[in-house]
């Protein structure tokens, strides 16, 4: 989107709608030629407002969300204006004679014309606007999908790395109790040597006390 280019649009559109704005209430004064010279102006003047504002709707086709919404608001409002306008120089025009009103039925017609066209281009902004929520939520859809998918990518990760700790964990503790039962063993072992060489000291001590007294006391 050009945002020059819509603002250039836009400027068009206003001084159009400046123009024509005061068109039905100078009907309302008028008579003959002369009010049939400024319906013919109005219904050029309609149709290149409407132009205008066809141009604007391709414009915001290409801008994005934030911007296009709140100005196909907008624009809706600009037709519903001109709809407006075009009502009341209608009803300025019903002051024209029967005669009259036959000459410039053509006008009538066109008028008729553009209002549908009004009616279409409004439709088709609800239409566009209707489908760009649709395409938003569709997006917000597949993003949570996404985020959805990675997350039970990521839970799968998880689980699989918790068990691999257990598994290490586990080896650990079966490590961990493999030598602490070696130590033990190694420590019983230990004890019983103690003891035993204990045992053979207290006997040996005992023998030479034995010996001790018997050649001091009983040999002569």
């Amino acid at each position: 989107m050009s945002s020059e280019e819509f603002e250039k649009l836009h400027e068009v559109y206003k001084s159009l709608y400046d123009e024509l704005k005061l068109m039905p209430d100078r009907a309302s004064r008028c008579h003959g030629e002369e009010k049939k010279r400024l319906v013919r102006d109005f219904d050029e003047r309609f149709g290149e407002a409407e132009e205008v504002l066809q141009g604007m709707d391709k414009e915001l086709l290409s801008a994005p969300p934030a911007f296009r919404n709140p100005m196909s608001t907008k624009l809706r409002l600009y037709r519903r204006d001109l709809g407006k306008l075009q009502r009341d120089m209608k009803s300025s025009d019903l002051g024209l004679g029967f005669a009259g009103r036959g000459a410039d039925s053509r006008h009538s017609v066109y008028g008729s014309q553009n209002e549908h066209s009004t009616q279409m281009q409004s439709q088709r902004a609800l239409l566009l606007q209707g489908s760009e929520s649709l395409n938003n939520a569709t997006q917000s859809i597949e993003r949570s999908q996404r985020i959805a998918a990675e997350t039970d990518h990521i839970g799968r990760d998880i689980i699989e790395e918790l068990g691999e700790q257990r598994e290490q964990l586990d080896r650990t503790r079966d490590r961990n109790l493999s030598r602490s039962r070696k130590i033990l063993r190694s420590m019983s072992r230990r004890l019983v040597t103690n003891k035993l060489l204990l045992s053979v000291i207290i006997l040996m001590e005992l023998a030479i006390l034995g010996a001790v007294v018997y050649l001091k006391f009983f040999r002569k």
